[in-house]
């Protein structure tokens, strides 16, 4: 019987019934643990019965089971047989008394050992899934909950990439630079009236929540805000990406690139987002007029002009527009929505405040779009500019070619602090010629950044509530909880063409100018692909662009200043006009393999000139321009949309091999047929 007892208790697999227990405390399933529902259950059960195929204990061999079952038994055999299951018994109530303590703690090797209980982390109980029953939460029917005292409010300090610490010192650098402004600009007010508002939309940060009127002002802010606590919380963002599109102005041209306003925006901005644990980059996409672009073909390129994953757009096309732009500009913040960070548009003009943009800056308020004018801007601060160009005596025009000083300040805050009498004094400029100078850039970047500093104090404010309240912000701002956009999301359209502006995709580019941040949409196939339907066929065009020195549209004012400093690369423009070239027979042709498209479009731009698509294409009869091998007859293209470009095609073929991608991709290519006395250059390829 002494045997049959010991047998009894050796089999008995103790640590399997607790650790299925266990791992139920855990929400843990029992099938991670390799374990039957009722494994616990089984085992009391048949060694109640005297069952003599209870399971052995692991590492018990057969013969030593069937030697201790077949042991001589005697009178006392039914009373042991009930002390031994007594004894389980008392076992299996001390066991779970001990699990009621919450003195038992699973170890990775399924032993068990006594443990404290331990306060579930602030973190985890608001991130837990609601009704899974967790603790400080009432689970319907869990009346035990019902008095449990409410949670302490937790500590924020280490929730996610930005800490409580992180806010407090970003709010400190905002603090310091509308501090910074408002003084520089002689008083809040003033700011407000050089910095705030001359926009199409002024913007206006103390609305009253009520104000029925300023409606459209509240959605634009909130579009700011969203685009700033979303950047700040998001773990994975590092960097806020400003990019801007444009022209000369926006290349900063006829000065040195350090004085364009990007960059001047960069200085002035950055260390609020170096608080913050991030960087500050504006990218500077501007282009110079010699590569004949316009608005009109360049905003087809803004995916890979500048980053696609840009936080917010700039667009200046200010001496090319006349006022006659709100088809490109609807097109911009249609398709720029369509963007991972849903971006706003905000444009810069150089002039004086016109509506031209008023229908378009109401009918998307709510996402972001508005124009700064930078004369306006002057004005507004209330510099008799009229009568000081009028008066007989010294006449003075603050906006003639090379006029330093602007009536409030002499040169730029950082001119102050040269010792160079030169540069000091061209850092004063405030139009070079019909390109701002650095005074004007000032004044710009103060614009920009003073709006943005005020969006970016209430989206601290916003952040800081939600970690006060005990709210992992992140559940709320962070990038993946943006709420992705449809095409028919979006306002019907006012002014552009909705078979391009109702899309769903940004239109595709290739733009062999510089500089470009982004990613091209058509590349140039491998002569070699299989893929390739031209395998085997000359395809032999080079890559052109021309080569500019650091001198390159400075300016003879601050070439004299740099020509002999160590700093001068600071100087340094971006931007040069390029293309893919050839000229003879034997080049044969460029095969473009094109990105999945929604409409069909498909565009060509030439190089360098404004007009060059009918020399370069239309009128050329010694190239071939075929779409999915078959050529396309050229009574089908169109200069469009602007003089140096030609549309090949306006929308998908229907019939014929030309409808048809066996190899799941669309193709264009250009072929030489003949000898040319001039290059044929393609600067971009357009699709959409």
């Amino acid at each position: 019987a002494t045997d049959r007892s010991t047998h009894l208790l050796l089999s008995l697999d103790i640590e399997r019934p607790q650790t299925s227990i266990m791992a139920r405390r855990l929400g843990e399933g029992d099938d991670e643990y390799g374990l039957e529902e009722d494994g616990e259950h089984h085992s009391l059960i048949e060694l109640s019965e005297g069952n003599q195929q209870a399971p052995r204990r692991s590492g018990a061999s057969a013969p030593a089971a069937a030697a201790s079952s077949s042991s001589p038994s005697n009178g006392s055999s039914a009373t042991c047989r009930w002390v031994s299951v007594l004894f389980l018994l008392a076992l299996a109530g001390l066991y779970h008394l001990g699990l009621q303590e919450g003195k038992n703690e699973v170890k990775s090797e399924g032993d068990v050992e006594d443990v404290e209980e331990k306060e579930v982390p602030w973190h985890k109980k608001i991130l837990r899934p609601k009704g899974s029953g967790g603790d400080g939460e009432n689970v319907e029917g869990n009346d035990d909950d019902l008095s449990r005292p409410a949670d302490p409010t937790p500590s924020p300090a280490s929730m996610g990439s930005f800490t409580l610490d992180h806010l407090k010192a970003t709010r400190a650098e905002c603090e310091k630079v509308t501090t910074l402004l408002e003084e520089y600009y002689s008083s809040k007010e003033q700011t407000v009236a050089m910095l705030l508002n001359p926009w199409v939309e002024p913007w206006n940060f103390n609305d009253a929540p009520d104000d029925v009127s300023s409606e459209t002002n509240r959605d634009r802010i909130d579009k700011l805000v969203d685009t700033m606590a979303r950047a700040l919380v998001t773990d994975d963002q590092k960097t806020f990406l400003m990019g801007g599109i444009g022209s000369s102005v926006m290349a900063g041209h006829d000065n040195c690139h350090y004085d364009s306003y990007e960059s001047q925006m960069e200085r002035l901005w950055g260390d609020v987002w170096k608080a913050a644990g991030m960087e500050f980059v504006f990218q500077n996409a501007g282009e110079g007029g010699g590569c004949g672009d316009s608005f009109e073909n360049q905003h087809f390129c803004v995916k890979q002009n500048v980053s696609p994953d840009v936080d917010i757009v700039h667009y200046e096309w200010t001496y090319f527009e006349h006022g006659a732009a709100g088809k490109e500009h609807e097109n911009l913040i249609r398709w720029t929505q369509m963007l991972p960070k849903q971006p706003p548009v905000q444009i810069f003009n150089t002039g004086i405040l016109s509506q031209s943009d008023g229908e378009l800056t109401r009918h998307y308020a709510k996402y972001g779009f508005n124009a700064f004018y930078m004369k306006t801007a002057f004005v507004n601060g209330g510099h008799d500019y009229q009568s000081e160009q009028t008066r007989k005596e010294d006449p003075i025009n603050r906006f003639g070619w090379g006029q330093v000083g602007d009536g409030y300040h002499e040169t730029t805050r950082y001119g102050e602090l040269e010792d160079d009498e030169a540069r000091k004094t061209s850092l004063g400029v405030v139009m070079r010629n019909w390109h701002p100078g650095p005074l004007s850039f000032q004044l710009t970047s103060d614009a920009f950044t003073y709006v943005y500093t005020k969006a970016l104090l209430k989206a601290l404010d916003l952040i800081e509530k939600d970690m006060s309240d005990g709210i992992d912000p992140r559940e709320k701002w962070s990038a993946s909880e943006r709420p992705l956009l449809l095409k028919n999301d979006l306002p019907e359209p006012k002014q552009c063409d909705p078979e391009y502006c109702v899309v769903d995709e940004v239109p595709g580019c290739l733009n062999y100018e510089l500089p470009t941040f982004g990613n091209w949409g058509p590349r140039v196939e491998d002569p070699e692909d299989d893929l390739n339907p031209y395998r085997g066929e000359a395809q032999k065009w080079d890559v052109w662009r021309t080569k500019n020195d650091l001198w390159y549209m400075v300016g003879k004012q601050d070439t004299s200043v740099f020509k002999d400093r160590e700093d001068q690369e600071i100087c340094r423009h971006l931007d040069a006009c390029g293309g893919i070239s050839a000229q003879k027979a034997k080049n044969g042709m460029v095969v473009f393999r094109l990105p999945k498209m929604e409409v069909g479009l498909v565009v060509i731009c030439g190089c360098c000139g404004k007009d060059v698509g009918q020399s370069l294409f239309m009128n050329n009869q010694n190239i071939e321009i075929s779409y999915n091998t078959v050529p396309i007859d050229r009574k089908d293209w169109d200069i469009w949309p602007t003089k140096k470009c030609v549309r090949i095609l306006k929308r998908f073929p229907i019939s014929g091999r030309e409808s048809q991608t066996p190899t799941g991709h669309a193709y264009l290519a250009v072929k030489v047929l003949k000898d040319m006395d001039e290059p044929v250059r393609i600067s971009h390829v357009i699709t959409l």
